[in-house]
């Protein structure tokens, strides 16, 4: 296995692209060491960004935070205006693994990792956040949710990079939440993870509303029944009955010794309920 540690993502996508062999990128590592110990993979290339100066950083942008591919959690939630601004997608990105896991796990890791349970992905995609994708062919932006193609693969070509995601501005009125259910109270994987992005109007209505699913599918869902629920009304108890039964609806879970498909369609509801509460009231918090 050769190491490289490039300094420019032009380097990067140059190894990348020019590796016959499996290539993989290290950012923080908490998911390919492991892979890598454990012979699950035996990669002919690993390329570690982390000296990568534009992966290192969160910078404003637009109203909004672009956040680089090697930016860990901690420092995602040691960042006073990302967190206030988003403060579901920093909560998600803060229940990947331990306090240590925390210095080291980066929130492209996790969503290149492509597991259907990732904590930060449903609450990216809820939040509209987008990937900036560089390869041999240049730049583009794509949007979370199209970045995983099923467990463990994603849509990138050859040579093809994460190099930083984009959160938008936050809108007035506007409130996120992420919440999951897990066997344990800390460190476990994701059994449902449901994210909720909303905007609310002067009258406390629901203008627009994205509701995301996690391990419920082969990627993440993006319930846009659930979210049609929410729109136009104050999310009263009806409405959000209306968007649980509309997230249990969208769920295609399957059987496994961590829960049974129907417990994770029903639990699917159930959070995206909670969830589109907390949403709410940071929403109205917002507004004021």
């Amino acid at each position: 296995m050769r190491y490289e540690a490039p300094e420019t993502l032009d380097a990067a996508v140059a190894l990348l692209a020019g590796e016959s062999g499996l290539a993989k990128v290290l950012a923080g590592g908490t998911d390919l060491l492991v892979q890598l110990r454990s012979g699950m993979i035996e990669p002919a290339l690993v390329v570690d960004i982390k000296r990568i100066a534009e992966t290192r950083r969160i910078q404003e942008e637009s109203g909004g935070f672009r956040i680089g591919a090697a930016v860990s959690g901690a420092e995602m939630g040691e960042h006073a205006g990302l967190k206030a601004a988003w403060p579901g997608v920093v909560e998600a990105v803060e229940l990947i693994g331990s306090t240590q896991v925390q210095g080291r796990a980066t929130a492209a890791g996790n969503l290149c990792n492509a597991s259907p349970a990732a904590d930060s992905v449903p609450a990216l995609v809820a939040a509209g956040a987008t990937a900036r994708i560089v390869g041999p062919g240049g730049s583009r932006e794509l949007p979370v949710e199209a970045v995983a193609a099923g467990p463990g693969r994603t849509s990138l070509g050859r040579g093809e990079i994460v190099a930083s995601l984009f959160l938008p501005a936050r809108g007035a009125g506007q409130g996120d939440a992420y919440l999951r259910f897990i066997p344990r109270t800390e460190m476990d994987i994701a059994v449902v993870g449901a994210g909720v992005c909303l905007t609310l109007d002067g009258d406390g209505r629901c203008t627009r509303a994205r509701v995301a699913l996690g391990a419920v599918g082969p990627r993440v869902i993006l319930a846009e029944a659930a979210a049609a629920a929410l729109v136009g009304t104050t999310l009263d108890e009806a409405a959000l009955d209306a968007l649980a039964e509309a997230a249990s609806a969208a769920a295609t879970p399957i059987d496994d010794k961590r829960g049974t498909a129907d417990f994770r369609r029903r639990v699917a509801g159930v959070l995206a309920r909670r969830t589109a509460v907390i949403a709410r009231d940071r929403a109205k918090g917002a507004a004021a």
